[in-house]
């Protein structure tokens, strides 16, 4: 029909979202993006033991994600990448293992002992510096022991310091039990420099109470001739 002059054209209507476009819409699944965060992280298996937990529960929140999107196709998208995520936490996941388990089966030189605080600490009833049975038998044995620097002024050079059991006392200013000290002798002449790092250190274990300017109460225990592995 013809208009006039002043006639306002025909208004087409805002058209609505297409009832298609609608049904196609579906939300990322936020767990697939956890499983991914987590695959970013899962390397971390191959620096300690207990890392290994980063991509385990990278693989439970990934089959997690599957079940919600298969369960909620028409909701949930994310599949693609949930997969690729758990796939990244497998290989993580086993590589890790692997690796720590042939640093473990090669790291104790021939003929050494391994030593773990929980054998240097006193039985339950006894003074806290008492000696236990289990320390007096290495008395004498070579030993690979585990444990972080106790930090000094040097930090270069040192071929003596405090071998202690973990980071809170060594990094944060706390005074460690005296059965929680190891004084470390190191055999090499130009020492070796800090490191808040887990270190481990072979030598003759003894057991041989001194005093120390470092830290009141002095050492029970000592690892002599050592040397950083």
């Amino acid at each position: 029909m013809a208009t006039g002059l002043f006639d306002s054209p025909p208004q087409v209507a805002a058209s609505a979202p297409a009832a298609a476009d609608l049904e196609a819409y579906r939300a990322f699944s936020g767990v697939a993006v956890a499983t991914a965060a987590l695959a970013a992280f899962s390397p971390l298996a191959f620096v300690d033991w207990w890392l290994a937990v980063v991509p385990l529960i990278g693989i439970v929140l990934g089959s997690v994600a599957l079940r919600d999107i298969a369960r909620r196709p028409g909701e949930l998208t994310g599949r693609p990448l949930a997969i690729a995520a758990m796939a990244i936490c497998v290989l993580a996941l086993g590589g890790g293992l692997a690796y720590q388990s042939v640093v473990f089966a090669t790291e104790l030189p021939p003929g050494f002992a391994r030593l773990s605080y929980a054998a240097l600490q006193p039985a339950d009833g006894d003074p806290p510096d008492a000696v236990p049975d289990a320390a007096r038998a290495l008395d004498g044995r070579d030993v690979l022991l585990k444990g972080y620097m106790y930090p000094g002024k040097q930090q270069q050079g040192i071929v003596q310091f405090l071998l202690v059991r973990d980071q809170g006392d060594c990094c944060f200013g706390g005074n460690p039990k005296i059965t929680d000290r190891v004084l470390v002798h190191l055999a090499d002449p130009d020492g070796i420099e800090f490191s808040p790092r887990l270190r481990k250190i072979a030598g003759r274990f003894q057991v041989r109470p001194i005093g120390t300017d470092a830290l009141a109460g002095g050492v029970l225990y000592h690892l002599e001739n050592a040397s950083v592995r």
